[in-house]
């Protein structure tokens, strides 16, 4: 059986065909800056790779076209996108729905219900999905939703200390994100009881679990809150906002502040990608390092919470784009952990390229660097709902 997850950004698309059950990758894609005529495409479908820039990619019908015109064509891994039995998605929060669920109409109506606590998610998700029910009907389209994982997390960690009919009438309470990978680390440290998980990219979220179950998530009943991000604010103090409003600002620019233009991107000046961060680092820029230290500082502050709510810790997990491939946030993050017995090898860190164990023998804490995967999470999910519905033969 073929499946197709996709994975769906504010101007990109990412795209893995897995053939199951055996879990063989047969082709993967990517199109950026869909919305304009510079877009760029790459994929690699088995041993043939191929990169196209400058294309015209005015929205995601284009590059959904593109991407499964790359699978038909002379290299291609099928003989027509008919043989893809579903589309499954890493979609994120859907009102009344958790879990794994065939994208009904009731599901999708649930999806806009959420458009304000979701809007940068949700929005190019019902999209996309909308591309793929038009362009091939006949598939399947499944919605692995974010929240699943830490249906686990005790109310008195989900619930805010606010009026009771906020909860109960309006659902207000830490929902918890990044499920697929935290469930991915967690897979991977079976075995370890009290693990926090760290994934760290342009959104980045804390999970702290045990015996392999989400007791905790530092993301709350949106995905703003939390540690900060590459250009949102994360926790704030929330009379921010009616001390900006009575200084004149509007709401969309606190919004904007908070959203888009906070975080990493907002503190040091830059595009807000940790890349970009650490040149400006290098150049000497006292705002770039200071934008740093908060983030590192809101890491460390969330994994103090966690080793106190665990009981201790026996496996700290680094995974996510920055989390994998940023020695440096892992340093200054694990140089402020020696007091829990934790001990790493400082050159291992540093060369770390992939899927390691960087603490050293003697550390009362293992550290890995776990290379996310959340694809595979979401695909092995799509097959078990189309397999318990009858629908994988």
């Amino acid at each position: 059986m073929k499946i197709l997850i996709c994975n769906a950004g504010s101007t990109s698309l990412k795209f893995k065909l897995w053939d199951m059950p055996s879990l063989s990758v047969l082709a993967e894609g990517r199109v950026e800056r869909v919305g304009g005529g510079d877009a760029i495409f790459s994929s690699r479908i088995g041993a043939h790779a191929e990169r196209r820039d400058g294309l015209n990619i005015p929205d995601y019908t284009s590059g959904v076209r593109l991407f499964l015109d790359s699978l038909t064509g002379p290299a291609g891994a099928l003989s027509s996108s008919g043989e893809i039995a579903a589309v499954g998605f890493k979609t994120v929060l859907s009102k009344g729905f958790y879990g794994v669920h065939y994208l009904t109409e009731d599901v999708l109506a649930g999806m806009e219900a959420m458009m304000s606590v979701a809007p940068a998610h949700n929005g190019p998700y019902l999209e996309v999905i909308r591309v793929f029910e038009r362009l091939m009907p006949d598939a399947a389209r499944i919605g692995v939703f974010e929240t699943a994982f830490h249906a686990t997390i005790p109310l008195e960690r989900r619930v805010y200390p606010v009026p009771w009919a906020w909860y109960e009438q309006y659902g207000v309470m830490r929902m918890g994100y990044h499920g697929a990978s935290h469930s991915y680390v967690a897979e991977k440290l079976a075995g370890r009881k009290r693990v926090i998980s760290c994934h760290l990219g342009g959104s980045g979220s804390l999970c702290a679990i045990l015996d392999g179950k989400s007791v905790d998530n530092s993301f709350g009943l949106s995905l703003q809150a939390g540690i900060p991000h590459a250009q949102r604010a994360g926790d704030i103090d929330p009379y921010i906002i009616p001390y900006l409003l009575d200084k004149g600002l509007s709401m969309n620019d606190i919004l904007l502040g908070l959203g888009k233009n906070g975080g990493l991107k907002g503190l040091s000046g830059t595009s807000g990608d940790l890349r970009d961060v650490e040149a400006a680092i290098e150049g000497g820029s006292e705002r770039a390092r200071l934008a740093l230290d908060v983030y590192a500082a809101g890491i460390i502050r969330y994994i103090g919470a966690y080793y106190m709510e665990l009981g201790g810790l026996d496996a700290l997990a680094f995974t996510g784009g920055i989390g994998e491939n940023s020695w440096r946030v892992r340093e200054m993050v694990l140089d402020r952990l020696a007091h829990i017995g934790l001990r790493y090898d400082g050159a291992l860190n540093r060369a770390c390229r992939g899927e390691a164990v960087i603490s050293t023998d003697d550390s009362a804490v293992s550290v890995h660097v776990i290379p996310a995967n959340e694809e595979l999470m979401v695909a092995r999910a799509a097959f078990s709902l189309l397999r318990e519905s009858g629908r994988s033969d």
